[in-house]
């Protein structure tokens, strides 16, 4: 990531550790009198956010989590029907991320924010594995009725120009192969990463004023594609 230092690998062991935090999930209901009981079930709008603890919130409150904060800005633009569930998990790959896609695309999620990569790196995944589990993440998400939203990943200094390069690339090159089919976002902490201001003392996860900003990048991406995917009624 821009800015990182030579140490950055060891600080980036801090992404495989610590508890994930699930932001919380609101859950309303509109009063119909022609139904019995009085009660129709909501038309929900679930956006789910896949990722590792740069998602899950590492080091903040669960209310300071930039899915938290997604949640915020949609509410307080009067989108109601739509929910941020937070999927990440501390020290996740995209391995895993391909691993629990299915079990995550449950019926009322209608789009997919895949923000997976920085833990590659760590674990010693090639760039090309890292392209594959994306690309089926990607695949399995489309084929289950959900938009989908892709963030890039930079890679730390410490692993050399050309492995950043192709890891660089290859978030580009996914985006290029599934053109007009999903949204990309080029850099998940773009204008967050290397600035002190913004990220806890290890240098790798924002704080709460840094996941903000987080927040604020991918909203306008997001709030896109609500407006573009139809809602699906939820049964009761």
């Amino acid at each position: 990531m821009p800015g990182w230092s030579g140490t950055a690998l060891v600080l980036l062991t801090l992404l495989a550790s610590g508890c994930s935090r699930q932001a919380p999930a609101p859950v309303t209901n509109d009063i119909d009198p022609t139904q019995p009981g009085g009660m129709t079930a909501p038309a929900m709008m679930g956006v789910v956010i896949l990722g590792d603890s740069l998602t899950a919130g590492l080091g903040v409150l669960v209310e300071e989590s930039f899915p938290s904060r997604l949640q915020d800005l949609f509410v307080a633009e009067g989108y109601g029907e739509v929910e941020i569930i937070n999927a990440g998990i501390s020290g996740d790959t995209t391995a895993g991320g391909l691993r629990r896609i299915d079990e995550v695309l449950t019926p009322e999620v209608r789009i997919v924010v895949v923000a997976l990569g920085g833990n590659d790196a760590l674990r010693g995944l090639s760039v090309s594995q890292t392209r594959t589990n994306l690309t089926g993440i990607i695949e399995k998400s489309l084929a289950g009725g959900a938009a989908v939203l892709l963030t890039g990943m930079e890679g730390p200094t410490n692993l050399g120009e050309d492995y950043r390069t192709n890891f660089r690339n290859a978030f580009q090159e996914i985006a290029a192969q599934f053109r007009g089919r999903i949204r990309f976002v080029p850099f998940l902490l773009e204008g967050v990463a290397g600035m002190p201001a913004l990220n806890q003392p290890d240098g790798i996860h924002p704080n709460a004023e840094g996941a903000q900003k987080v927040a604020e990048l991918l909203y306008p991406s997001i709030r896109d594609l609500v407006d573009e995917v139809p809602v699906r009624p939820v049964t009761q």
